[in-house]
């Protein structure tokens, strides 16, 4: 399948990734799920709309049009679970968020056909990456890594209760500077919404692969409740009411936010 990665080269130290905005089910897998709408269910829906603004800052951009349902390229590729002791979704998801198979019975991914999407978009996805990040450690010296995302606000087979609205993700400091973590942080809870670094969201297999600080590389994982940027509908929804429609006047108080955390990004960066 061709046309399914975008890369928007920019001339500045940061990459923002979109692994989970896609919502394309190629032909020869779409007709195994249960039904197009619940295996879109768990799109980050218009994250890349929300951050359009950061081509106009000279970042480069990254995203992948494939739904995550038919591979999580924010999964370790090798199947281990990144949240031990947690409930999660796997490399190839058998299930939505709530717990609702994705697959029609005796028709869900095996081994062979995991591996071959491994090597399909998985790997791609992550060279892409990696050669954006050579590119501008080049020319830079540092560089940071954004990753970003958006969850609903309540998923009881996920997490207890309402998750905060900004949800800072580094894997306990260890994938940036701390100075920089919390400098996120700090502007994230500037906005008047809850805001926590490392909580149940702590970062996924993007950031904890290409995060290393040690060689300059500093990668911030950022999961939004939707709430945050839609009118969402908290708690279950249906293919009736779920996604709802992007409106960019209720989203511009989150826009403001997030401009200045990816500003923060760039500074750090070259300050190098």
């Amino acid at each position: 399948m061709n046309g399914w990665l975008t890369i928007r080269q920019g001339a500045r130290p940061l990459i923002v990734s979109f692994p989970h905005t896609g919502t394309t089910l190629p032909e020869d897998i779409a007709r195994h799920f249960v039904s197009p709408e619940r295996a879109r269910r768990d799109t980050d829906w218009w994250v890349d709309q929300l951050y359009a603004f950061a081509e106009e800052m000279g970042a480069t951009l990254v995203h992948t049009a494939i739904s995550r349902s038919v591979i999580d390229v924010n999964r370790d590729p090798g199947g281990a679970s990144l949240y031990p002791g947690q409930n999660t979704t796997a490399l190839c998801p058998l299930t939505t968020f709530d717990g609702e198979p994705l697959h029609k019975a005796g028709h869900e991914p095996g081994d062979t056909e995991i591996a071959r999407r491994r090597a399909a978009f998985h790997l791609p996805y992550h060279q892409a990456l990696a050669d954006q990040i050579t590119r501008l450690r080049a020319a830079h010296g540092r560089v940071v890594l954004y990753d970003a995302h958006s969850i609903r606000s309540e998923i009881p087979d996920l997490f207890d209760g309402l998750l905060p609205v900004f949800n800072v993700g580094t894997n306990y400091q260890t994938t940036c500077d701390p100075h920089l973590a919390k400098q996120v942080e700090a502007l994230c809870a500037a906005s008047g919404h809850p805001a926590v670094l490392d909580g149940r969201f702590r970062g996924g297999w993007t950031i904890r692969h290409h995060g290393n600080p040690a060689q300059q590389v500093h990668a911030v994982q950022m999961e939004l409740s939707c709430r945050g940027y839609l009118r969402e509908p908290i708690g279950s929804v249906s293919d009736t009411d779920w996604p709802v429609p992007y409106d960019p006047d209720y989203a511009a108080p989150m826009i403001r936010t997030l401009r200045e955390v990816l500003g923060a990004c760039l500074a750090f960066a070259e300050a190098a």
